[in-house]
């Protein structure tokens, strides 16, 4: 991309802005140009803010999901079901479950789905740490809400096959949500749906 007409520190700013995932050139200078035109307070409070995650925020050392306390407020509440672990591919998408109130049991995040197209295969997600938690808990259920498409199917076959030997229920959400659809944006009654009429995986 040529900035060759902005100044250098702008410049950088709009390359920086570039990198976001869904940012595209356009985007990154109309970004880079609000942060110019806003108040030196403004731009210092969002650098403020973007630094304190990077410093606070953590992986809970149990569900792998985001948070700033270690295990995060999911894994300490004693009022949710223990014997359900819902395994998701985002920290969104247990937002997005949680938004739905259909889901009371436990989570496993594994960062990402399995996709040889873009490089990923099992070895770069968080699965490890999912066959070790479900082998010394008390989980009777495991449900696998990754998403429904190629990339999402793949890993819940995947993570299925790897599972099958400790002898627990395995489910997969039902169709209730579009193929090729994200859990983050599915609304509410769609994902209780899907939930609801959760499939055994053979």
């Amino acid at each position: 991309m040529d900035y060759l007409s902005a100044a250098a520190p702008i410049a950088r700013l709009i390359e920086e802005m570039h990198k976001l995932p869904g940012i595209g050139p356009k985007t990154a200078q109309r970004l880079a140009y609000h942060l110019i035109r806003t108040s030196k307070e403004e731009a210092l409070a969002l650098s403020d803010a973007i630094a304190k995650v990077k410093e606070t925020v953590v992986f809970c050392a149990q569900c792998q999901n985001i948070t700033d306390v270690d295990p995060c407020a999911l894994c300490t509440d004693d009022t949710r079901d223990r014997t359900k672990l819902c395994v998701v591919e985002q920290p969104l998408d247990i937002l997005a479950l949680e938004r739905a109130h259909a889901y009371k049991g436990h989570y496993q995040v594994l960062h990402g789905a399995i996709s040889p197209m873009n490089g990923i295969g099992p070895g770069d997600l968080k699965l490890q740490q999912l066959v070790d938690r479900l082998a010394k808990g008390d989980f009777k259920e495991v449900i696998l809400a990754t998403n429904p498409n190629l990339e999402g199917e793949a890993t819940a076959s995947y993570v299925h096959r790897q599972i099958k030997p400790l002898g627990l229920r395995v489910t997969r959400i039902a169709r209730g949500l579009p193929s090729g659809a994200d859990l983050e944006y599915a609304d509410e009654v769609t994902l209780s749906r899907a939930l609801e009429g959760r499939l055994e995986m053979s």
